[in-house]
């Protein structure tokens, strides 16, 4: 370098700098952009193959899913075919006169079903029927027949129940002291499927 004039070491010392100048411009504007880019590519990549995991693994599970589908359809069938249908009176009549003869516990009256909506959920596909009820019974008895009641049918509630002290008569009064007079509401849920 010493030998070259100093015309020409400037010119060679510039075109050195240059030269830098452009291959560090190119790697910052060019390689550096394209790095990103495939690192952006890559993790692109295994999101998609995560999705793409997710879904093989919800398709191997469908068979899995046909079967609880069909599993709770034929329990939701079931049911729905102990649901009020039919002539209502005569079925609520049936179903707590059924049911009460393990409990000490008198309901000699029913009325007929007032027919609404649920109004509990919006487009529930089930209506409701209510039935005023009235009877007699100890505090306890009746006490458990409504516990056990509302857990033996998931599908009807009691409501609006009010109890007197004692029902009947004065002999009645003297003879059973602890006796209540019961009158309750029932609300069930009718079968969709029913005419």
């Amino acid at each position: 370098m010493k030998s070259l004039p100093k015309e020409k070491r400037d010119r060679l010392i510039l075109v050195v700098l240059v030269s830098v100048a452009v291959i560090v411009g190119l790697y910052y504007g060019v390689v550096s952009s394209q790095r990103r880019s495939l690192q952006v590519l890559a993790e692109r990549k295994v999101d998609q193959e995560g999705k793409l995991n997710g879904a093989e693994r919800l398709a191997g599970n469908m068979s899995q899913f046909q079967k609880n589908l069909e599993a709770s359809a034929g329990a939701l069938k079931a049911i729905e075919a102990t649901m009020a249908s039919g002539d209502m009176y005569s079925w609520i009549i049936l179903t707590v006169n059924s049911f009460k003869e393990n409990y000490k516990i008198d309901i000699p009256q029913f009325s007929r079903e007032v027919r609404g909506e649920v109004g509990m959920l919006p487009k529930f596909p089930y209506r409701a029927a209510l039935f005023h009820l009235r009877g007699t019974a100890h505090y306890h008895d009746f006490g458990r027949f409504l516990a056990d009641f509302e857990n033996s049918f998931p599908y009807m509630r009691i409501q609006n129940i009010e109890l007197d002290p004692s029902g009947g008569s004065n002999a009645n009064k003297i003879s059973e002291p602890e006796k209540l007079a019961f009158k309750m509401e029932i609300v069930a849920l009718v079968n969709p499927n029913s005419p």
